[in-house]
C-alpha cells in the first residue's frame, strides 16, 4: 500500500471516521478542549504514517497539505464576500 492510496474513500475509511468521530465527541463531552483533541490526533496520524511509510514519504505527504489548507480545502465555515 503506498501513503497516496489513503486518501481514497471506502467503507472502511468511511467507518475509521465514525470512530474517530465518535471519540471526538467522547472527549468534547469530557471537556477537553477541541484544539487539544486535535493536536493529540495529529501526533497520533504523524507518528502511525511514519511508522509505516517512512519520514520522508510523510514529510512529502505534509507539504502537500500547505496548498489544500491555503485553498481552504479544510475550512469548514466559508465566509463569502
Amino acid at each position: 500500500m503506498q501513503l497516496g492510496e489513503l486518501a481514497g474513500t471506502s467503507d472502511e475509511s468511511m467507518r475509521a471516521l465514525g470512530i474517530m468521530l465518535d471519540a471526538w465527541d467522547q472527549g468534547a463531552e469530557h471537556g477537553v478542549a477541541p484544539e487539544l483533541m486535535a493536536y493529540a490526533a495529529l501526533f497520533t496520524a504523524l507518528t502511525d504514517l511514519v511508522g509505516l511509510f517512512g519520514e520522508a514519504a510523510v514529510a512529502t505527504m505534509a507539504r502537500g497539505l500547505v496548498n489544500r489548507i491555503e485553498n481552504g480545502e479544510f475550512t469548514s465555515i466559508r465566509t463569502l464576500q
